[in-house]
């Protein structure tokens, strides 16, 4: 039986986890579902931010559905990210970022898109030093890298029926890394029988806004990605619901992309629908496709009929809106 942990984290991420978890375990999934712990409040009870332990037991699995982190408020020199440790440790190249509105009255723009984002290089190496009162980052461009997610953007394109992608970068300025980046793209793109452009990363993000219909899938190197990816959840419904999948080639890691919200945990108002909808991309990653489509309908079914959490102008809970959902799962 195939082996899925379970991480709440910390802030909001168990109750969004659990409520997920309280409809995934209704499905006749086939799955073995293994608890284990990472994140602040996993050190405050271990003194380890990411355990042995932990990383052992995912090793074992196949896919982690993840729900938040929360990051110290004061500079620590000995803290790394658990989260940047997981994308090096299982090489999770791929963060993938589904761009489109779930509920349309909640759309600033008609945005339709996938980002495809390279996920372990770029800016996000934590290579930084001190040299007389100046930080320098390392930033890491790599042909191998390069090419991998240009290969991820193209099958992820075509599962979704997309026929452009579109390479974002900033090679008028950047001209060797980003170069090689864009270069990359152009020859890898030749044999794939999809059409491919490119664009410089600050015009694409006007671009978002102002001609959404342009893009169907994007991809994009480390930081560019962040940040494109959260303009495009913003301009299709917010950060409540938006999922996202952090994929190598034999892991991946899915979850919510909103943070720990530490303002509101243990209100029992977090809105889940962004693990829900993870969840969703856990299920298509372990080929459980109609599964996924099951959970993914049954979701919008439950939102377009008024059921909803506060954020998006209804009454219920967490755990209330979660039971709403797998109500639904019965009808499908």
């Amino acid at each position: 039986m195939t082996r899925v942990a379970v991480i709440g984290g910390d802030g909001i991420g168990p109750e969004v986890v659990g409520a997920t978890m309280s409809i995934l375990e209704r499905m006749d999934l086939g799955l073995e579902f293994v608890e284990t712990e990472m994140g602040l409040a996993c050190f405050e009870r271990t003194g380890e931010y990411l355990p042995s332990k932990t990383l052992r037991t995912l090793e074992s699995c196949k896919a982690l559905l993840f729900g938040a982190i929360t990051s110290p408020v004061t500079f620590d020199p000995c803290y790394s990210s658990p989260l940047l440790q997981l994308r090096k440790h299982f090489d999770l190249y791929a963060n993938i970022r589904p761009c489109f509105p779930i509920l349309q009255e909640h759309k600033l723009v008609d945005l339709n898109a996938v980002i495809v984002r390279e996920n372990t290089e770029g800016m996000y190496t934590c290579r930084e030093r001190e040299d007389d009162g100046t930080v320098i980052l390392e930033r890491v461009v790599s042909e191998k890298g390069c090419r991998r997610i240009v290969v991820k953007a193209i099958k992820v394109a075509k599962v979704m029926g997309f026929d452009k992608i579109t390479c974002v970068h900033k090679a008028n300025v950047l001209r060797r890394s980003d170069g090689l980046f864009r270069g990359v793209f152009y020859d890898v793109m030749r044999d794939s029988g999809l059409q491919a452009d490119d664009m410089i990363v600050d015009a694409a993000a006007a671009a978002l806004i102002s001609k959404p219909k342009y893009f169907q899938c994007i991809v994009t190197l480390n930081l560019y990605g962040d940040i494109l990816s959260d303009e495009a959840a913003a301009l299709t419904g917010g950060l409540g619901m938006a999922p996202s999948a952090n994929l190598g080639d034999n892991f991946g890691l899915f979850e919510p992309v909103h943070g720990s919200g530490l303002d509101i945990a243990g209100k029992n108002v977090a809105n889940p629908s962004a693990t829900i909808l993870s969840a969703c991309l856990m299920l298509e990653f372990l080929k459980k496709m109609d599964a996924a489509s099951t959970l993914q309908s049954a979701l919008v079914q439950t939102l377009t009929e008024g059921d909803r959490t506060r954020d998006l102008g209804g009454r219920l809970g967490t755990r209330e809106f979660a039971d709403k959902v797998a109500e639904r799962l019965t009808r499908q």
